[in-house]
């Protein structure tokens, strides 16, 4: 007679094999191609929106220029463990700086808006997105927990 797994099992079994994968070093190589691909993708995303609003602020470049940075340091990450080791931790600190920077520019939008912080819902909603540079300092973490991971064999 056939056994049936439950859900919990299962869940068991897939967190002992992401355990498994963490402890012999494949972990990091995934993390390093996730970087590259989450600074690829929220570069493309930054730009457009930065573009709409037609670059008014000169430091609106720089996560444009900081993106494909930390997109080549995942891939050559993923590579070599060397990279992995120097160059993705450098460019995810960078990132994570950007993505703080990023948070307090656009506070400071929000405040400079009709209202300021007592017209709160309204400023945040049609302003400058509050949270969305901390997306980026996720994506610099990223970097920085693929360059703290051991490596496989």
């Amino acid at each position: 007679m056939k056994r049936k797994t439950t859900k919990a099992a299962n869940s068991a079994r897939a967190a002992a094999r992401e355990v498994h994968e963490i402890r012999h070093g494949r972990f990091e190589r995934l993390l390093s191609v996730l970087t590259a691909m989450g600074a690829a993708v929220t570069t493309a995303e930054i730009f457009f929106e930065h573009d709409r609003a037609s670059f008014g602020n000169r430091w609106m470049w720089a996560p444009i220029v900081i993106g494909p940075v930390g997109a080549l340091a995942g891939l050559a990450g993923y590579r070599s463990k060397t990279m992995a080791k120097t160059v993705l931790p450098l460019a995810s600190a960078v990132i994570i700086a950007n993505g703080l920077q990023g948070t307090v520019l656009h506070a400071r939008g929000v405040a400079q808006r009709p209202g300021g912080w007592r017209n709160f819902r309204y400023n945040v909603e049609m302003g400058p997105p509050l949270f969305a540079p901390l997306l980026v300092t996720l994506v610099g973490g990223m970097g920085l927990l693929a360059a703290v991971l051991r490596r496989e064999r």
